[in-house]
């Protein structure tokens, strides 16, 4: 599973946790991940992340 930080304000979005307040459940991978979700730190879109690790 990989982790995906909010360039904006560090928030990661881990594929294994998921964003369960947000509705999206753990194990969601972040291609799956609703386009117009948005980071529930700051509001930045998924456009503002990037990968920074990925486990095989």
């Amino acid at each position: 599973m990989a982790k995906y930080l909010c360039v904006i304000c560090s928030y990661v979005y881990d594929e294994d946790e998921g964003c369960e307040e947000d509705g999206i459940a753990p194990g969601t991978k972040w291609a799956d991940v609703p386009e117009d979700w948005y980071c529930p730190d700051c509001g930045a879109t998924k456009s503002d992340f990037e990968l920074i690790s990925e486990e095989a």
